[in-house]
């Protein structure tokens, strides 16, 4: 059976107030999403937002409770079959089978895709030397190192060349030099005019790769746009404040608050505020000597993802939900 086209009038990735609950645990409580074609848009949230309950049911490995999505054209349920056609799917951990060599690997995935022998060896062949794999092709799975697991996990992804890609945590466990590599790669698919979803919890990895970024955070879209559409939103700079011990967190709060009028972040001993312009620094520093309160550190710099988030939902990108 012929691959089917992306429909060129719509969107690569359409949903609708996805809702999913698994018992008394809310995963989704109404997710709206829209992905253009040949772009890269970033799913940013802390563990247990949905993210990967979304990626899912794009893929069409769960079923929603409500709502509606469409990929390529294609509705993810009503047409399943035809969405499985066109994707890529590369989860939080590589599903490899670590038995099989790299090669073995790519081999039998693209003869379960109904390519000839002779085309799965091309195909094998081609991955294998643009992740460069080529050199470990010949070795069991179970002996590639974690960056090397990844890559092996991507190309497999890629065996049936999806149009539209679904990268779910992709460099989580990786050291910081693989997940450059695989940064990499990712920008090279896109330029071929691959589509990307990708889910998150690293900033700089949104910030990095997404032409567009969709923060969600409780089951919730709360938020999108480019990221310095989301830095706009808490300002262009951020004023950030470390105490010098935990007994003085309350008093820099206050003293912050009252400053900016707007409610501080606090983690630890460190505190951050949007900054409306570098005059507040003189501000603080004056205010910080007329109360005697002593700080580690006072930085104006300016926002990052890390503020957008903070100022969105009141915890890190990184923090897993209760």
């Amino acid at each position: 059976m012929r691959t089917p086209r992306v429909r060129a009038d719509s969107p690569a990735i359409l949903a609708h107030g996805l809702r999913k609950a698994f018992g008394a645990t809310r995963a989704l409580a109404g997710v709206d999403l829209e992905v253009p074609q040949g772009s890269v848009v970033g799913m940013l949230g802390p563990n247990g937002a949905g993210k990967t309950t979304t990626v899912r049911i794009l893929a069409t490995l769960l079923v929603p409770d409500a709502g509606d999505a469409w990929v390529g054209g294609f509705h993810v349920h009503r047409e399943a079959h035809a969405v499985r056609q066109l994707i890529g799917l590369t989860g939080q951990y590589a599903s490899v089978d670590e038995r099989l060599t790299g090669r073995e690997n790519l081999l039998m995935i693209a003869r379960l895709l109904g390519q000839s022998r002779a085309q799965a060896r091309a195909r094998a062949d081609r991955l294998l030397e643009t992740f460069s794999l080529a050199h470990a092709a010949g070795r069991a799975a179970r002996s590639y190192s974690g960056g090397m697991r990844r890559r092996l996990d991507l190309a497999a992804s890629l065996v049936g060349r999806p149009r539209i890609l679904f990268l779910d945590e992709p460099t989580t466990g990786l050291d910081p030099r693989a997940r450059l590599e695989l940064w990499q790669l990712i920008r090279e698919l896109v330029a071929e005019g691959t589509t990307v979803l990708l889910t998150t919890q690293y900033l700089e990895e949104a910030d990095a790769l997404a032409d567009e970024i969709v923060v969600v955070d409780q089951g919730r879209v709360i938020a999108s746009g480019t990221a310095e559409q989301l830095k706009a939103q808490v300002g262009a700079r951020a004023l950030v404040l470390v105490a010098a011990d935990e007994t003085e967190v309350a008093a820099l709060q206050a003293l912050l608050r009252e400053i900016s009028e707007r409610e501080p972040q606090v983690e630890g001993r460190r505190l951050s505020v949007p900054a409306a312009d570098a005059a507040v620094l003189r501000q603080v520093v004056r205010r910080l000597d007329e109360a005697s309160l002593d700080v580690d550190e006072v930085t104006l710099r300016s926002a990052s993802l890390d503020d957008v988030f903070l100022a969105l939902t009141g915890h890190g990108a990184e923090t897993p939900l209760p």
